[in-house]
């Protein structure tokens, strides 16, 4: 790089040079509002990526809290499925007479006619 040597040669006031100068004034107001436009586009580009990597974000977290609830309402209703699968067992078994009455002689000791009820406890014994 040249060091800048001071000017020596005196300068011309000629049409030539104030034309010079109004185009040298001209492209530099030219440049300015280039960068100004550049810097305001560039703004405008980076709120718009802000706001849309915001909005991404924020529909995977819906997402996964939505993903997180089907997966939970997916395994209770596995479990009311199956509930709903015994109870209908249930059923079946409590039209059937026999069946009522086993349950009844084991839990609330009925007993045919001239039968005797011995309850054994189900604890080992002590010694």
């Amino acid at each position: 790089m040249a060091k800048k040597q001071p000017e020596s040669v005196a300068r011309l006031d000629s049409t030539y040079m104030k034309h010079y100068d109004a185009y040298m004034e001209r492209h530099q107001k030219k440049k300015k509002r280039l960068v100004r436009r550049l810097v305001m586009f560039a703004l405008l580009v980076t709120i718009v990526a802000g706001s849309m990597v915001m909005y991404h974000m924020q529909q995977q977290r819906l997402y996964s809290e939505k993903h997180e609830q089907f997966e939970q309402l997916k395994q209770e209703k596995a479990a009311l499925e199956k509930e709903e699968k015994d109870l209908k067992e249930e059923i079946e078994l409590l039209n059937n007479e026999e069946y009522v009455l086993q349950i009844a002689r084991t839990n609330y000791f009925f007993s045919k006619e001239g039968e005797i009820i011995f309850k054994i406890p189900n604890e080992d014994p002590s010694y």
